[in-house]
């Protein structure tokens, strides 16, 4: 593959540092450096920033609001994006559920949601996973049931990631029970969060953070016309949806600054006189880490080069799935081992009058532990990166 740039290309990566430079929130580029976590208003201010530069859905057909770019153009955006300290674009809407709406949903369906998603005026989660059905997907059992023009809904959805914030969701839910495959009589149902029924429940992470909540639903009245497709071919679409997923998952671009930020601040960590990056094991695990994201990269841009001809990603998705999480906590891993005593939390009580408890040391430091527990969830979400192995041997190797 050629990747030396054309003057176009160096031309248009320039505009893109430029922009996130001088004209994107400012704001919020520091909050990221800082460490500091990013509210609602937060994301929704930066995805308005991209999307009245007509930069929110680089995905999308055109003809429904997409940039047209080319896959060496996300890529150098994507590069641009995570270089500046700019927050990806919330999955939920523009990557996930908005495919499903223009390549399964009808006119209407389009016209009703699309223009919302892509501006960032609507809010919204996924609704798969359930306490009984998580990698087996499905066993789920939120049923909808028939009721003239509306389907009553039942059940619980859990792992909802940012649900407190939705205002739709979109979900699979089982509208046949009597079918003989599992896989059979599972609907794309759109729901409104407001809708009567609907309650929200947090589940705390170690860090202490809100980001996933079960969503519970109790006999909860959806229009008829908020399915998508036809009734039954859920998992058809949800198949689809999961290849997007899995390829937004692989995060080559922020993989590659946090990988340099980590050999900056091994550089600079004392060891026995010298520096940790001098020391040639742990320069060695950085280099088994860099080799393989270098592999990575050179996949998402074939997957780039697929995607452009319209086609959609395939089981190739799987392997960014699997080696873009490897790589994540490869780094996480390495960036605990850098950090050393700094990662670790201090209370009041272990210091003298004066320090608030917290932690000792620079943030990058002190953020490698947390942010290494919080990424073990990676190889989990989107399909267990073994039901990713699965795939790729049968539809890949034909195993």
């Amino acid at each position: 593959m050629n990747i030396e740039l054309t003057a176009e290309e160096l031309a248009f990566q320039a505009e893109v540092r430029s922009f996130f430079e001088n004209e994107y929130p400012q704001r919020i580029r520091e909050k990221i450096k800082a460490g500091q976590e990013l509210e609602r208003a937060d994301f929704i201010e930066s995805q308005k920033a991209l999307y009245n530069r007509g930069w929110a859905a680089d995905n999308w057909p055109v003809e429904h609001g997409g940039t047209g770019w080319s896959p060496t153009q996300k890529y150098l955006f994507h590069r641009e994006r995570a270089r500046a300290a700019v927050p990806q674009m919330m999955p939920f809407g523009v990557n996930m559920v908005a495919p499903i709406i223009y390549h399964f949903g009808n006119e209407e369906q389009q016209q009703r949601f699309l223009p919302d998603i892509l501006a960032s005026n609507v809010w919204w989660c996924q609704g798969y996973s359930e306490p009984g059905a998580g990698s087996d997907l499905a066993s789920l059992k939120t049923t909808a049931v028939r009721d003239g023009d509306e389907f009553v809904v039942n059940g619980t959805k859990t792992w909802t990631t940012l649900g407190q914030f939705a205002d739709w969701i979109f979900c699979l839910v089982r509208t046949d029970s009597t079918v003989a495959k599992r896989q059979e009589g599972i609907s794309f149902l759109l729901i409104d969060m407001k809708t009567p029924g609907i309650t929200v429940s947090p589940i705390y992470t170690l860090d202490g953070r809100r980001e996933v909540n079960e969503v519970h639903f109790d006999e909860v009245r959806v229009p008829a016309n908020n399915l998508i497709g036809e009734e039954g071919k859920g998992w058809t679409y949800a198949k689809v949806l999961l290849t997007h997923e899995r390829t937004n998952i692989a995060g080559v671009a922020t993989s590659q600054v946090r990988l340099e930020r980590l050999k900056q601040i091994a550089s600079e960590t004392l060891m026995g006189g010298s520096s940790l990056m001098s020391d040639p094991i742990f320069a060695a695990k950085v280099a088994d880490v860099e080799v393989d994201l270098m592999a990575l990269e050179y996949t998402e841009l074939r997957t780039l080069a697929q995607m452009q001809s319209g086609g959609a990603p395939g089981p190739e998705s799987s392997i960014l799935k699997i080696k873009g999480t490897e790589i994540d906590q490869a780094i996480c891993e390495l960036m605990v081992e850098a950090a050393g005593y700094y990662s670790l939390p201090f209370v009041k009580e272990q210091f003298e009058e004066g320090f608030d408890g917290g932690y000792v040391g620079p943030f990058a430091m002190a953020d490698a532990a947390p942010h290494y527990f919080n990424n073990r969830k990676v190889t989990i979400y989107g399909g267990t990166n073994e039901i990713q192995k699965n795939i790729i041997s049968k539809a890949v190797l034909g195993l």
